[in-house]
């Protein structure tokens, strides 16, 4: 058997080779006509011969002359697959999951304006840390800072890169070496395995545990200062939620003990949102202005999530502790750049005008049921020619994603695909490994595609690759 992986290995073409034969090969044109494309084709070439050594490698069941015979067509249609890829590791995804803040697809949605104000900012020089007024250095952060405090009503406002990083640099600046107290119940766990005990950690804070994973009174926080203590932190279960026999103290009875004692009180909110969802049937959830006026000294929040904007660290809160994190030295390694600002005051200014609607994030959540069933029904009557599938309308539910009402499910009309031939699974992948990656939700024998976080155009890319697969 060694021998004879030995000898299909010598049967591989050299690079160079491959590149030569394609010369002969009209499909290859295209590629080849642009020399600046030379470049791409040769790792092309190095990755699909890569492959073919590692199907060598496994168990085979054909005869060498198969395999000699075949070897040609099999590195050729490979490697038109690699060429007609788009070459950008980043690429356009058509979520049909129905999760409207999918982590692992980039989260929220900039809204169409905000997205041009970007690329506007993205090819021109911009006054980030120039004040026009004087010709001399300004801040970046005014460019959302007024926006942020006239939106919570708090004195001051900065941005990082992320909410962990908010965090992290309110533990580095108020409690490195100190002691930090939170509540069991509230020492959450965020995507990625990253932890609310080793971010404080990280920002060289002393976790405190007080009360219990269901009950914490506000004499377990009490009990539990020491002249070690810096803060008191408080983190929003975004993610998930302990019900029945529980009890947690609220921010004012913190703000209360803390004024008492001498102690700041901070809030890490999650996925904090300037709308309360409670006109569109979700459960009530503090707004970032309703945490800010109960007076804590400072609130964190994720600009990806609810909020609808990009990725980012928002810190509201006192202006006195606002500025001693900006005096941090650790702020500079985790500013944002001006194309964050862009999408950040692009999105505050939304909410300024009270153009909610125009917030994908929004308007995706608060799609009209009749509006769902009527774009399922078009998807399915627009399937319904396809040979190779059986589609069905089916009721079923959208969930909101990103660490958001983890409890709530969103009902939803939906286009149910099932293959006639191959399972399933093989059609799941197919869809997933085309030109535009489609993703969908398996269901027992179902391919569920949930038209609530489809996108214009779309509908028109899924019906082309389902219409590929009947070939």
């Amino acid at each position: 058997m060694d021998q004879e992986k030995q000898r299909r290995l010598r049967a591989l073409p050299a690079v160079h080779e491959v590149i030569s034969r394609l010369e002969y090969e009209a499909e290859f044109s295209p590629f080849l006509a642009n020399r600046r494309q030379l470049p791409r084709i040769t790792r092309g070439v190095r990755q699909v011969l890569q492959k073919a050594r590692e199907n060598v490698n496994r168990e085979f069941t054909d005869s060498f002359d198969e395999f000699e015979s075949s070897l040609w067509t099999w590195l050729k249609n490979q490697l038109l697959q690699v060429l007609n890829h788009p070459e950008t590791s980043l690429r356009r995804v058509i979520n049909a999951t129905g999760v409207v803040l999918h982590t692992n697809c980039g989260r929220a949605l900039l809204a169409p304006e905000v997205a041009r104000f970007v690329a506007e900012q993205a090819e021109r020089y911009s006054n980030l840390e120039l004040n026009i007024e004087t010709g001399e250095r300004g801040s970046r952060y005014v460019h959302v800072e007024a926006l942020l405090c006239h939106l919570t009503g708090a004195e001051g406002a900065m941005v990082v890169n992320n909410n962990a990083a908010a965090v992290l640099l309110m533990m580095n600046t108020f409690a490195q070496g100190k002691d930090v107290i939170v509540s069991r119940g509230e020492l959450v766990e965020v995507g990625g395995s990253f932890r609310i005990p080793e971010v404080l950690k990280a920002g060289g804070a002393n976790l405190v545990e007080v009360g219990t994973t269901n009950k914490t009174w506000l004499r377990d926080y009490e009990a539990a200062i020491r002249p070690e203590t810096a803060l008191f932190l408080k983190v929003h279960t975004s993610n998930y939620r302990v019900e029945g026999f529980t009890h947690s103290v609220s921010g004012a009875e913190l703000v209360e003990l803390g004024e008492k004692r001498g102690l700041p009180v901070m809030e890490d909110l999650g996925s904090g949102s300037f709308f309360d969802g409670a006109s569109l049937g979700f459960p009530l959830e503090p707004t970032i202005e309703q945490t800010v006026k109960v007076g804590l000294s400072l609130v964190t929040f994720s600009g990806d999530k609810l909020l609808g904007g990009p990725q980012a660290g928002i810190i509201v809160g006192k202006k006195m502790f606002i500025e001693r994190l900006r005096a941090n030295q650790m702020t500079r390694a985790l500013r944002v750049d001006k194309l964050t600002l862009a999408a950040l005051e692009g999105t505050l200014r939304l909410y300024e005008n009270g153009e909610l609607e125009d917030i994908p994030v929004w308007r995706m959540l608060s799609l009209p049921l009749d509006t769902l069933k009527l774009a399922a029904s078009e998807l399915v009557a627009a399937l319904q020619s396809n040979q190779a599938i059986f589609v069905e309308l089916k009721e079923d539910v959208s969930r909101v994603g990103g660490g958001a009402w983890p409890t709530v499910s969103l009902p939803t009309w939906v286009c149910a695909i099932r293959p006639k031939q191959g399972n399933v699974i093989e059609l799941e992948k197919f869809l997933r490994l085309g030109p535009v990656a489609i993703l969908t939700r398996i269901h027992k024998e179902w391919a569920l595609v949930d038209v609530r976080t489809l996108l214009s155009g779309d509908v028109e890319d899924i019906v082309r690759r389902l219409e590929e697969w009947a070939r």
